[in-house]
């Protein structure tokens, strides 16, 4: 039996190629997102994490600080998510959640990844339109 074709190795090896080529890209691309950073250039916390942000966005305040920032309220009896992170939009909390080096996703669009805080709050906003953060009770 005759082996492969030489159109058929040829399409093999560019086929390996092009899967290796997508495996760096992806990994690179995870690995080059700067922890800590944004498109408004916010400064890392002392944890290396995200800084705080504060702005209108689409007519809707957001705001968002480190654990650091936020540590006397969880002393006063505010209920935590576990992320070291608080967003609010318009004074209303938005729970965020870290996902390692894939990014960060919050209830609102909680099967996106997002690079910061900041763009998973901006994106709840836009899904939100126009509606109230409602609080979010685990309880309930």
């Amino acid at each position: 039996m005759p082996g492969p074709t030489r159109r058929q190795a040829l399409g093999a090896a560019i086929g390996i190629a092009a899967g290796g080529a997508l495996v760096g890209v992806t990994s690179a691309s995870a690995d080059t997102v700067p922890a800590g950073t944004s498109s408004e250039g916010s400064t890392a916390g002392r944890t290396g994490g995200p800084g705080s942000f504060d702005e209108v966005f689409e007519g809707r305040r957001i705001q968002g600080t480190p654990a650091e920032a936020h540590a006397s309220a969880h002393a006063h009896g505010h209920a935590g998510h576990g992320t070291g992170y608080r967003v609010l939009i318009d004074g209303r909390e938005l729970p965020v959640m870290q996902h390692g080096k894939s990014g960060w996703s919050s209830t609102i669009n909680h099967y996106e990844r997002f690079a910061t805080p900041l763009e998973a709050a901006r994106t709840a906003v836009i899904s939100l339109k126009g509606a109230v953060v409602v609080p979010f009770d685990p309880t309930a």
